[in-house]
């Protein structure tokens, strides 16, 4: 049985609020060696921004630290710290999640180590940091904290014990974790996975986000369309100026509910408004202008009621406008699964389905087909370790002129179905 761990095994440390602290902070991590292990606690769900309001830090010798990003400010010193560790390895779990507040504050790491996703890498079924650290280190981790609001001020003795828990057992875990993906022959496809991760770009913004707008995808009314696009870009321009999660103003299901209803008084439009509102300072007057404005546009400018596909079509259509390359993906589907399984990999660790999508979309060549393979899922953003393990498995699909007969799961036709609406 995992042994549970609730307290941090040196101690609580105070939480650090200022210049003075976080400069003793920083020289007693100095004095420490090896990687540093790092966290943020962001208020996703609460604010509109993704800034951290918490930043953990743990080092061997060097002592565990809890830093109020908010209340320290002054960017210099956290630019400080990125120097101070250029060269070393920082272990954060799940790091695309945190990568972005932590390049906010300052902090550029050169080599990273993702447990969450070596973990992966390695074969384990789960791979969540209180699951990780059950099996592999048999502690167990109180996690009733993990949704709460990191905004609010003062932060709770409890919350801040739940925190330091996070980066108190990371760099044991980053060995444990090394040490299974040696033992398995995956250490150098997770270092160069890492490597990717601290290379790849910002994700491109949406296009059209408002279209995502949960329950719009029974909306046929172009009018209906625009008043949604309307009031969806108001509120979000709100959302932001005052760092208030979208939701928490009013949701989606709200946002519908006045396009397809169309009060035709103010107060019936802050009727439902403020109904599940967390803010009460909202324009709702300026909205309801915006709402009778819209209601006026001439229909050149509204929008349609799909925007045409950007990339290759859904799945579903492929059967019928490019019945080779359905062949194709049908066989080369098949296959990777079956890599993935030999390798004890989840598929989408192997190769992401879009990279198998637009390699199959096109007919081959007659000649060099792995030389083809191999070009074309480098510049799709495939691993080397990647294309070495699935271009001997995909020379034969890629020559099929007949569809293997597979059933395509539900939710990947509907994850189809929504990116062509995006």
């Amino acid at each position: 049985m995992p042994e549970p761990l609730l307290a941090p095994r040196s101690g609580l440390p105070e939480l650090i609020v200022d210049r003075d602290g976080f400069l003793s902070a920083l020289a007693d991590l100095k004095g420490g060696s090896g990687p540093i292990a790092v966290d943020a606690e962001r208020a996703s769900g609460y604010r509109y921004s993704q800034r951290a309001y918490l930043i953990q830090i743990f080092r061997r010798g060097g002592g565990l630290h809890l830093i109020d990003p908010i209340s320290v400010g002054d960017p210099d010193l956290w630019r400080e710290m990125d120097l101070a560790f250029k060269e070393c390895e920082w272990i954060i779990h799940a790091s695309t999640q945190d990568l972005p507040c932590l390049r906010e504050l300052g902090i550029y790491p050169k080599f990273l180590f993702d447990t969450e996703l070596g973990g992966r890498i390695a074969g384990c079924e789960r791979v969540g940091l209180g699951p990780l650290c059950e099996s592999l280190l048999e502690l167990q981790l109180a996690k009733e904290h993990s949704a709460v609001d990191w905004s609010i001020r003062p932060l709770r003795p409890d919350w801040l014990v739940y925190a330091a828990l996070d980066v108190d057992v990371l760099i044991d875990l980053r060995d444990a974790v090394e040490a299974l993906l040696k033992e398995r022959g995956k250490l150098e496809w997770a270092l160069e996975d890492f490597a990717q991760i601290l290379k790849n770009p910002p994700p491109t913004p949406r296009v059209d986000p408002w279209r995502r707008t949960s329950g719009m995808h029974k909306v046929r009314d172009r009018l209906t369309l625009a008043i949604i696009r309307a009031l969806w870009y108001a509120r979000d321009q709100f959302a932001r100026e005052i760092d208030i999660a979208p939701g928490r103003i009013f949701n989606d299901e709200v946002l519908v509910e006045i396009a397809t209803k169309r009060p035709a008084k103010v107060d019936e439009f802050t009727k439902i408004t403020k109904r599940r509102s967390r803010v009460t300072n909202s324009p709702t007057t300026e909205w309801f202008a915006l709402l009778q404005e819209t209601l006026q546009l001439p229909e050149s400018e509204l929008p349609v009621v799909r925007t045409p596909s950007i990339g290759l079509p859904p799945i579903k259509l492929w059967k019928d406008r490019n019945p080779l390359g359905h062949a194709r993906l049908s066989h080369a589907r098949a296959a990777v699964i079956k890599r993935a399984a030999e390798l004890d990999l989840p598929v989408e660790n192997l190769v992401s389905p879009e990279v198998i999508r637009q390699l199959v979309w096109k007919n081959p060549p007659l000649s060099d087909l792995e030389l083809y393979i191999e070009q074309l899922l480098a510049s799709n953003g495939a691993r080397s370790w990647q294309i070495r393990e699935i271009t001997p498995v995909l020379t034969e699909p890629m020559l099929a002129t007949e569809p293997l007969v597979v059933e395509t799961p539900p939710e990947e036709e509907s994850s189809d179905l929504s990116t062509a609406e995006a």
